[in-house]
């Protein structure tokens, strides 16, 4: 790559396009057989390879996702490629793993990650509007803890096969898909046979779309909240317009397939419960500004040869499977009977929300 293509992709110019590029190819994985509106959500794949390792035993979403492997798999290819890939790790791990886990509480709630409620609302989804303003505020509230001394603490060094750890494990989670044996009469490995889980475009479209986003999204440092936090503490809009970008491309993508539906009812995979549509989403931002970057981020970073990026993956995996068996991910509209969350999903979003702002209080370096 030349001197000029690295510059670029540090540019204003670069970020749109790769924003531009995220949204067209999940409309078209959508278009391919992907669920409506979920063409590509970090939260809503990792709770599907969770199923598909029996953490949770949740039927109707059981798959080993490829965009998941693509993305961490495309990241290590482009950090090798442009001398950047450095074996890390050391940085409050366990803090980590805990902020992973109520993260996916939060997502689950909302039903969807960062990427998802942008494709939501670029669907037509506008509760995904609601999500957003909650992750918003749940990402000015970490970064409040960031101004007043919040610090997981320096990470260091280490042997770099420590840093290939996530990537070899995503080599392994894909002979799964590929191969598909069986341990068992009836699994694992679980592979859904109806419900968002049985749907997904060909494995060789997907993996190849998570491979060019991961690349793409290393080069550029594209984070979701990162937009966010760059506006609430630095007034830059540079990650934002790569958001921006990309809900201007599936919108324009999603009508140009068919693909649209704008309201607030009748949304496919999603419900229209306002207040925990918010506060499933605060905690998300809040789990995602105090560990340093959403769930897309976290996996670019996991494939660069982040351990503490892995952990906090893996604490969303986990998670996943904690709250499908403790029956705390929200539910969707079912027809006129509006769905939202248990009364155990809104304990442990509550209860996240006190783990993270002790954390915020507690984690702070001393002058």
């Amino acid at each position: 790559m030349t001197e000029t293509q690295i510059r670029f992709f540090a540019s204003r110019r670069g970020i749109v396009v790769v924003g531009a590029v995220l949204g067209i190819l999940a409309a078209i994985l959508q278009n391919l057989g992907n669920p409506p509106n979920m063409g590509l959500c970090v939260a809503c794949f990792e709770r599907d390879i969770a199923g598909a390792l029996g953490l949770h035993r949740a039927g109707v979403v059981q798959y080993i996702r490829p965009e998941i492997i693509g993305l961490v798999l495309g990241a290590m290819l482009s950090a090798y490629l442009f001398g950047e890939f450095r074996a890390r790790t050391g940085s409050a791990p366990v803090v980590r793993f805990v902020l992973g886990m109520f993260a996916m509480v939060g997502t689950l709630a909302f039903l969807g990650c960062p990427w998802r409620a942008v494709l939501r609302l670029g669907g037509g989804d506008l509760n995904a509007a609601v999500g957003l303003a909650g992750l918003a505020s749940g990402i000015w509230v970490g970064v409040q803890f960031l101004k007043s001394g919040y610090s997981l603490g320096r990470n260091h060094r280490t042997y770099p096969a420590v840093g290939w750890i996530m990537p070899v494990m995503m080599v392994g989670l894909l002979c799964l898909l590929v191969f598909r044996p069986e341990f068992r009469k009836g699994g694992p490995v679980f592979f859904s046979t109806k419900g968002p889980g049985a749907m997904h475009a060909p494995l060789l479209i997907t993996l190849g779309a998570g491979l060019i986003i991961g690349l793409l999204a290393q080069r550029t440092r594209f984070c979701t909240m990162g937009s966010f936090r760059d506006i609430l503490l630095m007034r830059d809009t540079h990650l934002l317009s790569g958001v921006g970008a990309m809900v201007v491309a599936v919108f324009v993508f999603n009508l140009a397939l068919g693909q649209a539906n704008i309201g607030f009812s009748n949304q496919p995979a999603a419900h229209s419960n306002t207040l925990w549509n918010f506060l499933g989403m605060a905690l998300a931002g809040l789990c995602f500004c105090l560990a340093g970057g959403c769930p897309g981020r976290q996996l670019i970073l996991a494939g660069e040869g982040d351990g503490d990026a892995s952990v906090f993956v893996l604490g969303m995996i986990v998670g996943a499977g904690f709250a499908h068996n403790f029956v705390l991910a929200g539910k969707p509209d079912m027809g006129e009977k509006v769905g939202g969350v248990s009364t155990a999903g809104m304990v442990a979003v509550a209860l996240g929300l006190a783990v993270c702002v002790a954390f915020g209080f507690f984690l702070r370096e001393k002058e």
